[in-house]
């Protein structure tokens, strides 16, 4: 099932090689700093053509145009191109995420960024891998490690919250990272290069995929409530080995 969905996940990640001019094939969407490029949907649509053949079963959730994620059905929630402003700026760390859902549990998820040639992959039950090597998250402490954070920046009313955190977060840790790509960062704690990852309001296709590969890495992922994440709304979330876990939410 992951290998299927992984070599349709690889041939879309051409689409993101071969783009040009990406600033200028830009619409802006709903909320501040929110955009979509002719790529984002080229990406979505070929992702919902192949992995439908595949998967006739399935149905989809996607971040652009498709947002019925109450179902309970077996389906796919897609983000085509998580990191959209890097990939508008070519600023190269942009992802695929796709997940393979039950109800409100993952059962594959694939994290792809075509730029690094880095394909992470998980299955219910079956462990985390990195281009076929099997990975799991660090034993490290937040203090003796490094934290990824996201600025929710279509959330402008979270900004003097999230950035009185990271000061907490930064003062604690050895330093602080921010890739543009929540998946991507989700998959850095994954493989032990980070410790923790933190965001307020994300979306269920940001973090759908990262979510079983983290936590089949060995790692935990939490709201902010310490509650199971839910991928059918927005969640604050925090994804860390269990060391980090106790001492962010500390700062927390």
């Amino acid at each position: 099932m992951t290998e299927k969905i992984i070599e349709i996940v690889k041939e879309a990640g051409k689409i993101i090689l071969s783009a040009h001019n990406q600033e200028n094939a830009v619409t802006a969407k709903e909320g501040k700093k929110n955009f979509v490029t002719k790529y984002d949907v080229a990406v979505q649509e070929y992702l919902f053509n192949e992995l439908g053949q595949a998967f006739p079963e399935a149905e989809f959730v996607g971040e652009e145009g498709e947002t019925n994620l109450e179902s309970n059905a077996l389906r796919f929630i897609i983000d085509p191109i998580d990191g959209t402003t890097n990939f508008m700026q070519d600023y190269r760390c942009s992802c695929i995420s796709v997940a393979l859902c039950e109800g409100n549990s993952i059962i594959a998820g694939v994290v792809y960024n075509p730029y690094t040639n880095e394909i992470f992959s998980a299955e219910k039950s079956k462990g985390a891998y990195l281009n076929g090597e099997r990975i799991s998250v660090s034993s490290r402490t937040l203090s003796d490690g490094l934290a990824l954070f996201g600025t929710s920046p279509y959330h402008p009313e979270n900004t003097d919250e999230t950035f009185a955190l990271l000061r907490k977060v930064f003062d604690y840790s050895r330093d602080i990272r921010r890739s543009g790509s929540a998946a991507y960062d989700i998959c850095m704690v994954a493989c032990g290069r980070c410790e923790v990852f933190f965001e307020k309001e994300l979306q269920p296709w940001d973090v759908a995929a990262g979510t079983l590969i983290l936590t089949e890495a060995g790692g935990i992922a939490q709201t902010f409530e310490g509650n199971e994440i839910c991928f059918s709304k927005p969640c604050d979330v925090i994804f860390a080995n269990l060391k980090a876990l106790e001492e962010f939410r500390t700062l927390l």
